[in-house]
């Protein structure tokens, strides 16, 4: 392997180690707040991002394979990390939806949205910066699994949009059904990205955003 391809793997492998403890740092406080304010938003969001996590170490095993031997097949670990997030996903837009459903009944209110309003903004950034960083390593690759990767972190931006709307209208307006809808948002991606983890597990697709 050439030294200039070794370092672009080693770039590769280092985003998406700081994919993992940025979900990991991002889902602890997301949840810790979401539980503080009484914002199902955010605590939804925490636990998005620890779903996160657990592609991201997928991601990162699939790259340490292909700097060893791009042309080797998916390893059984990737395609049981896919599985896992796949069945987490779908759980978490399960249990997002009980909470949408009682928080409407008992007419639950957060105690405020600014820590939403953050966190988003935090994740906004972040998570472009890392895309088109994926994407730049991909492209130099020419790896399709890599930029395929890139491109799927366009569903944590539109998570993060999602965060941020919703944060952004209860904060400035009191709206009382802010929290619920942008918990809707929530559980629209995370039904979505399970659907695309077991199609990409079958090895149906790598990612369609």
């Amino acid at each position: 392997m050439k030294a200039s391809t070794t370092i672009l793997y080693n770039r590769a492998l280092f985003l998406s180690f700081f994919s993992v403890f940025y979900n990991i740092i991002e889902g602890f406080i997301s949840v810790l707040l979401g539980i503080k304010d009484e914002t199902l938003t955010l605590l939804g969001f925490g636990f998005d991002s620890f779903i996160e996590v657990v592609s991201a170490i997928g991601i990162t095993v699939m790259i340490i394979r292909m700097r060893k031997n791009k042309e080797t097949n998916r390893s059984e670990f990737e395609v049981q990390a896919l599985k896992v997030t796949g069945v987490s996903f779908y759980l978490l837009s399960i249990g997002l939806s009980a909470g949408i459903i009682t928080n409407l009944l008992t007419n639950h209110k957060p105690e405020t949205a600014l820590w939403g309003i953050i966190i988003s903004v935090v994740s906004i950034i972040v998570m472009i910066w890392l895309m088109l960083a994926k994407k730049k390593v991909g492209v130099k690759l020419n790896s399709e699994p890599i930029i395929a990767d890139s491109n799927c972190t366009k569903i944590c931006i539109y998570m993060s949009v999602v965060l941020l709307v919703a944060s952004l209208i209860y904060e400035y307006t009191g709206f009382a059904y802010a929290d619920a809808i942008g918990t809707a948002g929530l559980v629209y991606f995370s039904f979505s990205e399970g659907k695309e983890a077991f199609e990409k597990a079958k090895g149906k697709q790598n990612c369609k955003c």
